[in-house]
């Protein structure tokens, strides 16, 4: 039973995301030698700091999937490997590249052993975009923001604090529509849904995005000191408030304390929907937090600068930067009236509503295949005579089933489309 459609559009586009990938890699090291070698040791520490941490926190996520899956392995990429070597790789933070090669391999119908290559391909990068997301803001999105403090410190540009301020940027823009992409893999009919959505829903996250990200440069460019302060202060006060919505989205307890202080960390740079039901009023107090948060970090860099003579163009900038901010909650509120669906849980591909095969789907993995084997075997192949037991005890190929419904991935979906 085929649920998802992989198209050739998601498969280009996760191709596209693993050049970026290996792209951002290759920057990340220009930019270590580089900070090296001009003896700047602060921003080379914080650079390495945001590295390996985001890194750690990506490949943890990745690793307490596969255990929750109990170490289900459908492509020949990750069977070739024991769990003690798959925990190795992670350990080596490799582990997320096995992932980029699973759904290479699956998109192109090179496993033999799945049945169902498309569900298979759709799950896979569920999940991979869910990482990417973490990975954008605990490590792009950082990054971004150092990049443009040392522009703004400097006051030049320097070719490779451009290239790697411009790769964090496409990082960040790219990670989000891949996201917004994969919730609406769980559409039922994508075509009520068409591409401007996505367009839209891109443009209102990098002005909100930039705004943000703009702001907090301008802020350390002079108070450099003082956004850590302002980071942890904020970080903790936006993890209570994850934790108090009760989210459930892990399959054990350390697991849910993770990514609670993982979404307090989004939310530092961008709203992230992680509750059921109507979110209209946290939106709304979130984004009146932001505004007021931009608009001070940009009066404090604008005090600061007033100890030179003022001009036009310090008023000009903060003004610009709050003034963007606005223009992506106009575009935002735009997307949500005439772009986003509003689709009721029993309406989402993979969604148990209404469909015991389905449920057992998602929440047995034993009975299920012995459900599905007797529907879709074909006719006179495992049927038995009246009166005759039916032996349905032989290999169903599992992976083919277990994998059609992501249940962390429709969680999000159903907070996505609430």
């Amino acid at each position: 039973m085929r649920l998802f459609k992989y198209s050739r559009l998601d498969f280009l586009l996760t191709c596209v995301g693993l050049v970026f990938l290996l792209l951002d890699i290759v920057l990340d090291i220009v930019a270590v030698v580089a900070f090296y070698q001009e003896r700047a040791y602060a921003s080379l520490g914080i650079l390495l700091l945001l590295l390996l941490g985001s890194s750690v926190l990506v490949q943890a996520f990745s690793w307490l999937w596969y255990s929750y899956d109990r170490f289900k392995r459908t492509t020949k990429v990750e069977s070739c490997l024991t769990k003690g070597q798959l925990k190795l790789l992670h350990m080596l933070q490799l582990g997320i590249y096995f992932r980029h090669a699973g759904v290479v391999e699956v998109s192109l119908g090179s496993s033999s052993k799945v049945t169902d290559s498309e569900g298979i391909a759709v799950y896979l990068s569920h999940d991979l975009s869910m990482l990417r997301l973490i990975e954008t803001f605990s490590e792009s999105a950082p990054q971004l923001v150092l990049m443009l403090t040392i522009m703004l410190q400097r006051g030049d540009l320097q070719p490779i604090t451009v290239l790697k301020a411009l790769g964090s940027a496409s990082a960040v823009a790219f990670s989000v529509t891949m996201y917004h992409r994969s919730m609406r893999s769980f559409l039922p009919e994508k075509e009520k849904q068409p591409g401007l959505s996505s367009v839209v829903y891109f443009l209102w996250n990098l002005f909100l995005l930039s705004s943000r990200l703009v702001a907090l440069a301008l802020f350390a460019s002079v108070l450099p000191c003082f956004i850590f302060a302002h980071f942890l202060s904020s970080w903790a006060v936006l993890s209570f408030f994850a934790w108090r919505s009760k989210t459930d989205f892990m399959d054990s307890a350390w697991g849910e304390r993770l990514y609670r202080a993982t979404v307090g960390l989004i939310w530092y740079f961008d709203w992230f929907n992680v509750s059921k039901g109507r979110t209209r009023y946290r939106t709304l107090l979130y984004h009146a937090y932001m505004l007021v948060d931009v608009a001070l970090l940009c009066a404090l860099w604008g005090w600061q600068m007033s100890t030179e003579p003022p001009g036009l163009e310090v008023v000009g900038v903060g003004g610009g930067v709050v003034g963007l901010y606005v223009l992506g909650l106009v575009l935002k509120m735009l997307y949500y009236r005439c772009c986003h669906p509003n689709v009721a849980k029993g309406e989402l591909g993979g969604d148990p509503g209404g469909d015991p095969i389905v449920e057992r789907q998602c929440t047995d993995e034993i009975d299920v295949i012995v459900c599905l084997a007797s529907i879709e075997a074909p006719a006179g192949e495992d049927q038995a005579d009246e009166g005759v037991a039916v032996d349905r005890s032989g290999p169903r190929e599992p992976p083919s089933v277990t994998r059609g419904c992501n249940k962390r991935m429709r969680k999000l979906a159903e907070n996505f489309y609430s």
